[in-house]
């Protein structure tokens, strides 16, 4: 049973299919990035140094479609506007948001909307608002293609999601931000005692 979904959504260019990371992606599309490196589906157990990590990306950058884009706080606040947008109009329960400086976690109730169709609609509109703001191309995709989807079934695996993403802004020296599309998980669907 799914009660919860962690979307992880990660800005273009930023973890590639064969990143030596390890990837959620089972294949790389473009030749010239796939000769950079063998994909490995998952994190690696060994991670790469700082320096590694580095160098695989500025060799991947020269392939790269479109630019690398780094979102500070303006498109940080930007894509936390189209986020509370897609919360509001979908009338969807969020638990924890981190917009950090390349990659975005959002935790949802489960809901009428499957996972990947939540991702497009929080994909969509974080991009229009880039590019209506005039903090991205108007052709960039902004957020790399394949999103990554974590399930959660049972209320101790949403309360230990919602800390992670929390600790993902003090992990990445950014400030607190309380979201105001952000609502406190209150166990459901057992909040009231009731079965699903």
């Amino acid at each position: 049973m799914v009660i919860a979904h962690h979307i992880i959504l990660t800005g273009y260019g930023h973890w590639l299919p064969n990143d030596p990371r390890g990837s959620m992606s089972a294949r790389t599309y473009s030749p010239r990035i796939a000769a950079l490196g063998e994909s490995h589906f998952g994190r690696r157990e060994e991670q790469p140094s700082r320096r590694d990590l580095r160098d695989f990306h500025r060799k991947a950058s020269r392939h790269l479609a479109h630019p690398v884009l780094w979102w500070n706080n303006p498109e940080r606040q930007a894509l936390a506007l189209a986020f509370e947008t897609v919360v509001r109009e979908e009338a969807l329960t969020c638990y924890a948001c981190a917009v950090l400086a390349n990659h975005v976690h959002v935790l949802i109730r489960k809901h009428r909307l499957k996972a990947e169709e939540m991702s497009v609609k929080f994909k969509d509109s974080g991009r229009r608002a880039l590019v209506i703001a005039q903090l991205a191309p108007p052709d960039h995709p902004v957020f790399s293609a394949d999103p990554c989807h974590i399930y959660k079934s049972n209320p101790q695996a949403v309360q230990t999601c919602i800390r992670y993403i929390n600790g993902n802004l003090r992990k990445h020296n950014l400030p607190h931000v309380a979201y105001a599309f952000v609502k406190e998980y209150d166990n459901w669907p057992f909040h009231k005692g009731e079965q699903v």
